[in-house]
């Protein structure tokens, strides 16, 4: 059994309808990728300065929050997933 070294479980699970599967774009490269298999972000702005939070009334502050899809390429190159251990560690193991 081989030794998996990412910090994450890559599921790729289909939908139990049969037929096309839903597309999404990357939110990074603009690469068409089945919904399945990309990962999720949250991207939004927020108000960090505890002054300004103090001096303003919550209520009139507006910050956005979007969701976008990552494809495993971009996740990786962003940091937002760990690549597994490389096939050289792998077979150390077995």
């Amino acid at each position: 059994m081989p030794v998996s070294g990412a910090p994450y479980t890559r599921k790729y699970e289909h939908s139990n309808i049969r037929g096309h599967e839903s597309v999404v774009v990357c939110g990074y490269c603009g690469r068409q990728v089945p919904r399945y298999k990309t990962f999720t972000k949250f991207r939004g702005f927020r108000i960090t300065d505890p002054t300004i939070l103090q001096q303003v009334d919550p209520a009139y502050i507006h910050t956005f929050s979007q969701k976008m899809y990552v494809c495993p390429s971009c996740a990786r190159s962003h940091k937002i997933v760990q690549r597994g251990k490389t096939k050289q560690k792998k077979h150390m193991y077995q």
